[in-house]
């Protein structure tokens, strides 16, 4: 299987993730940072959570709206209307004219953008690719977005605070860009005969819609170990991130003294790295291996390293562990997709890849709920709790598995007919 061999519409993806992906890391993460120097911290934090719930609402739009109207009329609306929210953004912090309200308001705009695409871009991937397919595309996709969020990020903190317009001009064009290669090279690929229906009739059919979503038990319980499993990297830059800038003494490693801090900073670096370089091979290699068993491997190697990583100072055996987690994740993130892609009806694609969507937020809070009970447990039970969330979840794959492997099967076999 080569990159060559995909759908247009795949290959056309890809490419508008990594150069979306390195514009946005050059300005996303850091405006936390612009938010609290004009409205100060807490009315920040109170601004991002809006941000985030609002997100959070519009994606049951997006997967309900994908499914009745199709991928390419969502997503074009969504980046048309995040083609006008970055030129907004980038006029609202010109040399001419400068306001953090309008650019709060358009950052909202962006957020109810992703929520419209995001189920959209997802359903159109299963929609134009096969079962054999998938396990290289989403490694692709992985490590496109990887390596795009980790150099834009290292670009941007060197120029978000004095070139901020520029960046701005240049996130807009590449919104443009996106825009005209949606309308010209993107191929609709999901044709629904849409009925003309109220707005009420909507509201019903979209939660009748996703009722029956919830009806499916092995995707509620795919979507609850995923949260589980996924909780454990954000438990990085949360729980532990803090226990070691607390905990962890300063050390020599190699020709440097490290500290925690520094040492959190060269641990999230090693696992860009590695995800980076690792990504290359893993398709080809995890083609020959039965997809349960990797899953489930992959699971555990990743569980136990974060669980490791949790509790240890030591900075050999951190660097050693994260090394091990790093190839849990590699190894599990196309494989986890490939069973994703598998488990929804045609004509409801887009409205599981909404649920779906609600992991990265569900393991958000279980990263942060262990921040709030750490204040009250030793760092040995917590390292054990850490640990049995994320073997929960290996569990819950493992007893799974089977019915994942046939509903696989199923779709396989329809692919083919």
């Amino acid at each position: 299987m080569r990159f060559r061999d995909f759908h247009r519409n795949i290959k056309i993806r890809i490419l508008e993730s990594f150069i979306s992906g390195f514009i946005g890391s050059m300005i996303f993460p850091f405006m936390a940072i612009y938010l609290s120097s004009h409205f100060g911290t807490k009315v920040t934090g109170m601004l991002l959570l809006v941000n985030v719930f609002v997100g959070i609402a519009i994606n049951f739009l997006g997967g309900y709206f994908s499914d009745q109207y199709g991928r390419k009329k969502i997503m074009l609306l969504a980046e048309s209307l995040r083609f006008v929210a970055f030129f907004t953004m980038m006029i609202s912090n010109s040399p001419w004219f400068q306001s953090a309200l309008i650019t709060f308001l358009m950052m909202t705009v962006n957020s109810i953008c992703w929520g419209l695409a995001g189920p959209a871009n997802q359903a159109m991937l299963i929609d134009v690719s096969t079962p054999e397919q998938r396990k290289l595309m989403y490694s692709i996709t992985y490590w496109a977005n990887n390596l795009s969020i980790a150099f834009g990020g290292i670009i941007g903190a060197f120029l978000f605070k004095d070139y901020l317009f520029e960046l701005f001009m240049a996130m807009t064009l590449v919104t443009g860009l996106i825009v005209f290669l949606i309308i010209f090279f993107i191929e609709e690929s999901y044709i629904t005969d849409h009925q003309v229906l109220k707005p009420l009739e909507h509201v019903g059919r979209m939660l009748g819609n996703y009722r029956e979503v919830l009806k499916d038990r092995l995707f509620v319980l795919f979507v609850f170990a995923g949260v589980l499993v996924l909780s454990m990297e954000f438990q990085l830059t949360n729980y532990i991130g803090i226990r070691l800038s607390s905990e962890m003494p300063a050390q020599s490693f190699l020709f440097w003294e490290i500290d925690g801090i520094q040492m959190l900073g060269f641990l999230r670096s090693e696992n860009t790295i590695l995800v980076a370089l690792l990504m290359l091979f893993v398709a080809r290699i995890t083609a020959r291996w039965n997809d349960r068993a990797v899953l489930v491997a992959s699971c555990f190697a990743f569980s136990a390293g974060y669980g490791v990583i949790a509790y240890s100072n030591h900075i050999w055996l951190l660097v050693v562990m994260m090394v091990i987690a790093t190839i849990g994740e590699v190894f599990r993130v196309p494989v986890e997709q490939s069973y994703m892609a598998a488990i929804p009806p045609d004509n409801k694609r887009s409205s599981y890849m909404a649920f779906k969507g609600l992991k990265f937020n569900l393991s958000m809070l279980v990263a942060s709920l262990t921040v709030t009970i750490s204040a009250f447990l030793p760092t040995s039970i917590m390292a054990i709790i850490i640990t049995a969330v994320g073997l929960t979840g290996t569990l819950i794959y493992l007893f799974i598995s089977p019915e994942l492997e046939k509903r696989k099967r199923s779709a396989e076999l329809k692919q083919a007919s």
